[in-house]
This record gives C-alpha cells, structure tokens and sequence, in this order.
C-alpha cells in the first residue's frame, strides 16, 4: 500500500496482465456497470470508501455498498492494526493524558 494514500484499490481482471492500482486521500466511489456494450450498460452497483481523521489522530474507516455502510474500522496513531467495529454503532473517540479511548454511545428510548 502507498503511503501517500489513506485508501489504496487494488484491481484484478482478466483484461490485464497484472493488477492495476490507484489511491484516493478521503473517498473513492466506483460504479460498476454492465451489459454487452457501451450503449447498452445498466448500472449495476456502487461502492465506496471514505477516510477521515479525528482531531486525536485516530483515523476512521468506511466501506458502502449502494449508500449503506457495510464494514467500518478505526486505525489508532501508533497502531499497526485496524480495530473493526459495527457499522451501525455510535462512537465517541476521545484522547486523555495521551490514552485513546472509545466509548459507544448509549442510545435511550422514550416509552409511550
């Protein structure tokens, strides 16, 4: 993976000899379509991924499927290692006297 991008696509086909590659800093939408020309193509699917870096450094990970959030991780300052967590949870990321921590937030239901 390049350093000089946060997101880095590598692409396989059989059209090519070996894969081909291209990063992107915060997203990268791709949209895929098909049919049996250029006239003839439908869209078929989209995906994307974003990258966006938190006021503490922690950089935060997502991956959408036809808008929908899909997979998610966080990649820690120091941190060789991505940390995965669902993509429909709500998080806070906070430093303290240099400690990073991450807290799900708790959502409350009014009953009727």
């Amino acid at each position: 993976m390049s350093r000089a991008y946060p997101i880095w696509n590598q692409v396989t086909a059989c059209i090519y000899k070996s894969g081909k590659s291209w990063g992107a800093r915060k997203d990268a939408l791709v949209e895929v379509f098909v049919g049996t020309s250029r006239r003839n193509s439908h869209a078929f699917v989209e995906h994307s991924t974003t990258h966006r870096e938190h006021p503490n450094g922690v950089r935060e990970y997502r991956f959408h499927v036809n808008g929908a959030c899909v997979k998610r991780a966080l990649l820690f300052p120091e941190s060789d290692s991505l940390l995965f967590i669902q993509p429909s949870d709500e998080i806070e990321v906070y430093t303290t006297a240099g400690q990073t921590t991450i807290q799900k937030v708790k959502k409350y239901c009014a009953h009727q």
